[in-house]
């Protein structure tokens, strides 16, 4: 597939997902945030696939973003796990960034499972912890329905009053509590980097009410409930954002911390599949 991706094209994408990997009923797609690996207790491995190998577009690579697709197993049904998303600072368009969650809708997942790796904004909520997104504010200039795509797959102008599912937060939270994490609910602020926020940035988004910032995650969340899935994104703080500590941030300080976390966050990972996909 060369070229602009598009809605007829990506129809063509899952036709050809479905009949050379067989994934038959799909309950849901599960997406892997920087510096974390997801295991699924439960369910059998299947195999892993290189995006590339579905979406020819997926070229870019980054540190801790692996780019792969796993399809797990449970009878006749499967779960898809996706290792390394796409960002719109790595130069793909809105639609390349969330094609993943299409395809995966487009085989028939009702729900989206996502982690992310975020700085957080409150001096309360310290690396380590987890916070059970809320709400999201979309600084990222860009919106995955503007054009076409707004028509093919669902209603043009979505509501997104309750884009995060009440009842899976619930889940979360209480998983995320089993796993041994500090847990926290917060509002999710989408900036599109790479660079790190200044701290005139970082005082402008905490007066707007955010809780957690990072590059990613809300394309991916209106592409899902424009197609009707419903969402919980569980932010891992990894680090103070720029002005709430006295040193410069990294892109290493965030794998770091997941890398410390890694554990706990598979634990985590494995009771929600549990409470979630039964």
């Amino acid at each position: 597939m060369n070229g602009e991706l598009t809605p007829d094209r990506m129809r063509s994408v899952a036709d050809e997902f479905r009949d050379r990997y067989n994934p038959g009923r799909v309950r849901g797609l599960l997406v892997a945030g920087s510096g974390l690996e997801l295991e699924i207790p439960g369910w059998g491995f299947a195999e892993e696939i290189e995006l590339k190998e579905v979406l020819p577009f997926a070229l870019h690579t980054l540190m801790g973003h692996r780019q792969t697709v796993t399809l797990w197993r449970h009878e006749d049904e499967s779960l898809m796990v996706l290792n390394g998303r796409f960002h719109l600072y790595q130069g793909y368009r809105p639609e390349e960034v969330v094609a993943p969650v299409r395809l995966a809708a487009l085989l028939g997942a009702e729900v989206m499972i996502a982690t992310n790796a975020t700085g957080s904004l409150d001096p309360e909520i310290e690396p380590g912890s987890i916070v059970v997104v809320t709400d999201h504010i979309n600084l990222q200039g860009s919106n995955p329905l503007v054009g076409v795509w707004g028509t093919e797959f669902g209603p043009q102008f979505p509501d997104m009053s309750e884009a995060y599912d009440p009842e899976l937060r619930g889940l979360g939270r209480s998983a995320a509590e089993e796993a041994g994490f500090a847990v926290h609910e917060g509002v999710y602020v989408a900036l599109l980097g790479p660079s790190f926020e200044t701290p005139a940035e970082i005082r402008m988004v905490r007066a707007a009410g955010g809780t957690v910032v990072g590059m990613s995650t809300v394309p991916e969340v209106i592409a899902a409930r424009h197609m009707g899935m419903k969402v919980l994104v569980l932010s891992f703080a990894a680090n103070p954002a720029a002005g709430l500590v006295d040193r410069p941030l990294t892109h290493t300080e965030v794998l770091e911390e997941g890398e410390k976390a890694a554990a706990k966050l598979a634990t985590l990972m494995g009771l929600l599949v549990g409470r979630v996909f039964i």
